[in-house]
């Protein structure tokens, strides 16, 4: 294509109209100052809808519309294969609206964005669109931020991806990291208490071991007790059977007497089984109550451990409590930082009572002064302890270079001053605000000083040594503070303006050389509202570039062809630093003292001085007694944290102590069936005396045939009965010891084994059994975020090698460019990729690094440590390394030529010339106000003189050829 862009503008700034072709290549847009070259350069970034802030000259788009008309439009066409983009946007400058075409079709500002996008046309972009407001801030880019631009301007579409893409990989891998390290930890933990509790694991087995063996001693003894009886009971029958044939013998010797003993013995039977059988019954019962007894006591216990719990849990609600507000009152700042602080501030009002005392001689040559002087001391010393609060406040770096510089000025040969907003002195605190809105906050904090080397001494300690981000400035060799106005104010007057800036305040001489340097206050006028009703008249005045009214800024600019205006206007903002509002009451006490002592009258030196002493002394003690108040504030609040420390502290205490008092319940069930079976076996030996005396009796009474029966159904009931009781059968006390004396020393020896093992219970097993397979689950868990992490890797590194490789391909073929357009100048440049850890992707970045002097080495591009012509010269060098790399469509540059020597002007001008005049770059737009006589031109160049002044034609009039005929006929007549 011929072109890549193509403008039309309408009732835009300094045009009516105009239609705009550049060249293919290099277009130099060429014109004196005020006649509109950056209007063209606002016309591209607004009609390919860049933001106003990017051009640096106002945040409402209606002031970009010419003065006298109510809106304005742009349109411009934008090459595209397969079809032209035409984008047009008319702008109402009262309401600050747009409405946006898109090749004829109206259209919202977002289809229009993303037209712009897939074009790879970034206007936000430095380096590839940097308007002239901007250029000082390419040199203020950091590392990061340059290689970002760097990426969307001529690496690949998908490189700023990858790179946004690795950033997030790496967050996400931190993650995965920190969460793995976790785990880890908490599973090594896990680990070692598992590994603790396994030897109590062990001795709680071996003491159920020892119980077990207790529980079978104590079932067998029953069964041992009833072996012995049976095999008394054999003996007993053998002498039965021996008495039989005895007896029988008897009988038939005394058969008589034998009948008459029968008869009475089956008299006396049924009385005597009944007395023996029923005592025996009678001590059954109390058994069977005494076991609902040990049941109840159960009940109890369980109704006591469930008061515990509830006890228990009203205790945790309370801790959870006093722990939420433990978090609120930890939400607050740092308390202990605030009282150190205040504390500082305490002495230092110490320090400024002490320096009282030592200037006992202040102002004592003035004979008089009067209640006004007075008042405006006094004032001034509470402005300043006041604005130093605020500094402090807003800006603590800049404070706390103030305190060191305070300490060490003895190191320094000049003068060095305080931050502006300490130093300078508002004569009226009204116009506070015009001061402020002119000079810029980043001077405003700024060190002053008469001295380049003390700067960098300074600079060297506070930004490189204690990392303070604070601004210096070195204040000019000739002094420029008395410099004259350009107009008398007298000569103004009748326009409204009463003062010129630098008539409102008082500052040290440095800093007002500096301010009428670069900031002009001895030409800026300040006006009333019968200035802002005249403005259009104003603005028609010679000499007058910035002006104020009552509550606004306006920025002139004349064109020196047509003495045609264009203005812009914004809104001046409340005073933030050279004014602190004072204390209303105080100040009014303040006169009403003064008025006692007779304001009408001058008053002694020496008596206004006293009292002058004693008003400050006043302010002191008052600034004293808020800085206490908030100290004990902060004081309290740090009470209040250690309180709910120790009422959590002591609650926690008692909630261990409720946790370990907590009643075993499975041990008191344990101990409930011990005590039952106790009394079943008591019921045993019961049954079992109540058999034998049975027996005996039937051994008597009883024929040796319902004896036998009887003693079967004895068995059977008994083993029936142990089963019902003990579950067991006769078989499981084989292997235990068949004697009573035997089983009681078995007892007794294995209580005493069990009686070692204090402390131990089921938890122990089942916390053990738990937490074993809780380790199995994290090991495993652990496993796959292991793999997960690797595999993560794995993907990060490939990722890595598609960007990173390509980046650095990148960076060298601009570092070559860059270092062969610093040789042809005989300087040195490089620019490399820079970074501490290779890992660490939102790190990386774009270093350039520069050499004007053989003297010197090499030193990174800083906002800081390079002229402004140095700065510029990089910059544009940069931007020409970037050029040959051809990914963006089109550049914009600005009036960077201003501020260069001559020399490198011209270096710079031919280095332009050779890189954007090749047949493989991109269209490039070079505006500048002059250019150098006898440079280099090439034939691919396209210069376009933009011209102004009452007799221009207009565009569609303007005939190039038409003109050189002309011309050449005029000479060939």
């Amino acid at each position: 294509p011929s072109w890549f862009i193509c403008i039309w503008i309408g009732s835009r700034l300094t045009y009516d109209f105009i239609v705009v072709h550049p060249g293919p290549n290099l277009n130099m847009i060429v014109g004196a100052n005020g006649t509109g070259k950056s209007s063209i350069v606002c016309a591209i970034c607004l009609g390919l809808a860049g933001k106003t802030s990017l051009l640096g000259r106002g945040d409402k788009v209606g002031i970009y519309v010419k003065n006298g008309c109510s809106k304005g439009y742009i349109e411009i066409e934008l090459y595209k294969i397969g079809g032209n983009v035409v984008i047009k946007r008319e702008i109402i400058r009262e309401t600050n609206q747009s409405h946006w075409m898109l090749n004829g079709k109206q259209c919202n500002q977002k289809t229009v964005e993303e037209e712009v996008k897939a074009l790879r046309i970034q206007v936000s972009n430095l380096c590839q669109f940097l308007p002239q407001e901007k250029v000082g801030e390419f040199a203020k880019m950091s590392k990061i931020e340059l290689l970002e631009a760097t990426e969307k301007s001529v690496g690949p579409p998908e490189m700023y991806e990858y790179h946004c893409e690795l950033k997030n990989f790496r967050i996400k891998e931190r993650e995965l990291e920190n969460a793995l390290k976790e785990k880890d930890s908490f599973l090594e933990k896990a680990k070692q208490r598992h590994e603790r509790n396994k030897y109590d694991v062990n001795r709680y087995y071996e003491k159920k071991r020892h119980l077990d063996v207790i529980e079978l001693l104590e079932k067998k003894k029953p069964w041992v007790e009833y072996e012995t009886t049976r095999k008394e009971l054999e003996a007993v029958k053998k002498e039965r059977e021996e008495a039989k044939k005895r007896l029988s013998v008897l009988k038939q010797a005394q058969a008589p007497l034998i009948r008459k003993i029968q008869l009475i013995e089956d008299q006396l039977k049924p009385t005597d089984a009944q007395i023996k059988v029923k005592v025996p019954h009678t001590t059954i019962d109390p058994h069977d109550y005494f076991i609902i007894g040990i049941k109840q006591a159960l009940r109890l216990k369980e109704e006591e451990e469930k008061e515990h719990q509830k006890r228990i849990s009203n205790t945790k609600r309370i801790i959870d409590g006093l722990k939420a507000d433990l978090s609120k009152v930890g939400d607050q700042p740092d308390v202990a930082e605030q009282i150190s602080s205040i504390n500082a501030e305490l002495r230092r009002i110490q320090e400024d009572r002490a320096k009282l005392d030592d200037k006992a001689d202040l102002r004592r040559e003035k004979d008089n002064l009067n209640l006004s002087e007075c008042v405006n001391h006094i004032l001034c010393f509470m402005l300043s302890a006041l604005q130093k609060d605020k500094l402090r406040s807003r800006h603590k770096d800049t404070y706390t270079a103030v305190q060191w510089l305070r300490q060490n000025k003895h190191l320094f040969k000049g003068n060095v001053y305080e931050p502006m907003m300490l130093v300078i002195n508002m004569k009226d605190s009204q116009f506070a605000k015009y001061v402020e809105t002119h000079i810029s906050f980043h001077d405003l904090r700024a060190f002053v000083f008469q001295r380049k080397d003390d700067m960098e001494k300074f600079m060297t300690e506070v930004r490189d040594n204690q990392n303070l981000r604070v601004n210096s400035i070195c204040a000019p060799e000739a002094s420029f503070a008395k410099q004259p106005s350009s107009r008398h104010i007298e000569s103004l007057r009748r326009f409204g303006f009463f003062s010129y800036l630098r008539e409102m305040f008082d500052a040290p001489e440095e800093v007002m050389s500096y301010l009428c340097q670069q900031y002009k206050v001895h030409d800026v006028p300040v006006g009333d509202n019968r200035t802002k009703t005249m403005i259009k008249t104003v603005i028609e005045e010679p000499y007058i570039r910035i002006l104020y009214t009552t509550d606004e800024r306006y920025t002139v600019k004349k064109s020196l062809y047509s003495n045609k205006v264009s203005t812009s206007n914004s809104a001046v903002q409340p005073s933030q630093y050279l004014i602190i509002n004072v204390d209303a009451e105080e100040k009014r006490q303040l006169e009403q003292q003064l008025e006692v002592r007779d304001s009408r009258q001058t008053l002694s030196a020496a008596s206004l001085l006293d009292f002058f002493y004693e008003v400050l002394k006043h302010f002191l003690d008052h600034h004293e007694n808020k800085l206490l108040v908030e100290k004990k504030r902060l004081s309290e609040l740090k009470g209040k944290r250690r309180q709910l420390e120790q009422k959590i502290r002591t609650k926690e205490d008692s909630l261990k102590q409720m946790e370990q008092n907590v009643i075993d319940m499975k041990k008191v069930e344990e101990d409930t069936k011990k005590k039952v079976d106790a009394v079943h076996s008591q019921k045993v030996a019961i049954v079992t005396a109540l058999m034998a005396q049975m027996k005996v009796r039937i051994i008597i009474t009883v024929p040796l045939k319902w004896v036998n029966q009887c003693f079967d159904v004895f068995l059977e009931v008994k083993q029936t009965f142990l089963k019902c009781v003990y579950g067991l059968s006769l078989q499981a006390f084989t292997k235990l010891p068949d004697t009573p004396d035997e089983i009681d020393a078995m007892l007794n020896e294995e209580r005493s084994k069990a009686d070692c093992f204090t402390g131990l219970n089921e938890n122990v097993v089942s916390e053990y059994n738990k937490r074993e397979q809780e380790i199995k689950h994290l090991e495993k868990e652990q496993e796959e975020r292991v793999t997960a992490l690797n595999t993560y890797r794995q993907n990060i590194s490939q990722a890595k090698e598609r960007w990173l490789n390509p980046l650095k391909q990148l960076v060298e073929q601009i570092n070559e460019k860059f270092s062969e357009f610093f040789r042809s100048m005989q300087c040195a440049g490089e620019v490399d990729l820079h970074s501490d850890n290779e890992e660490e992707y939102d790190k990386f970045g774009i270093r350039i690094r520069v050499k004007f002097h053989r003297s010197t080495h090499l030193h990174e591009l800083t906002a800081h440590h390079q002229s402004g012509g140095e700065r510029s010269v990089s910059t544009m060098l940069y931007l020409m390394a970037l050029q040959e790399l051809n990914r963006c469509p089109f550049r914009v540059v600005d009036e960077i030529n201003q501020g260069m020597d001559p020399i490198n002007e011209r270096r710079v001008f031919d280095i332009v010339v050779s890189t954007a005049c090749k047949k493989t770059t991109s269209q490039y737009f070079f505006i500048t106000p002059k250019l150098l006589q006898n440079l280099k031109y090439d034939e691919k160049m396209t210069v376009l003189c933009v011209h102004n002044g009452i007799h221009m034609l207009t565009s569609n009039q303007w005939d190039t050829k038409a003109f050189i005929q002309r011309r050449l006929n005029f000479t060939f007549f």
